[in-house]
């Protein structure tokens, strides 16, 4: 059964967090997509993944560049899968109900836009309706992450 994980930020950017968290997936072996809410969101995420760091970046594509499959990190606003991930981020509002395949979803949600925190209550609700095991994790003071249910 897929793992499914809420990630609730409030004290660093999801441009500072996603960034981390697929250089967890990629040491693990992983490959994942990252869904955004927007096809402009998409372009900026990519910029970011290029230079988000001086000394490191991750490899990454979206739609229209080509080897699909190959890439270890794909970025989309779509329900795709072409690079056979194992992992699948929301983000920006981006939404989903079918987690076969992956072994784990990760809801993003900023704690500061309360469109946001609604969006993501309501996808809890909808997860545990369906029979669906869900954790709920909140940044800590210092960064890292603090398992809430």
């Amino acid at each position: 059964m897929t793992e499914i994980l809420f990630y609730h930020l409030e004290r660093r950017p999801l441009e500072h967090v996603l960034p981390l968290l697929l250089e967890k997936t990629m040491e693990r072996g992983w490959r994942a997509v990252v869904q955004a809410g927007s096809d402009e969101r998409v372009e900026a995420l990519s910029t970011h993944l290029w230079s988000y760091r001086d000394e490191a970046f991750l490899a990454h594509g979206s739609s229209g560049d080509g080897n699909e499959e190959m890439q270890p990190v794909f970025l989309t606003c779509e329900d795709v899968n072409p690079n056979g991930a194992q992992i699948r981020f929301f983000v920006d509002g981006a939404d989903g109900d079918d987690f076969n395949g992956y072994e784990r979803a990760v809801f993003m949600f900023d704690g500061h836009d309360p469109e946001a925190v609604s969006q993501a209550r309501e996808r809890w609700k909808a997860v545990k309706a369906a029979g669906l095991e869900a954790t709920y994790w909140q940044q800590s003071e210092t960064g890292g992450w603090v398992k809430k249910a």
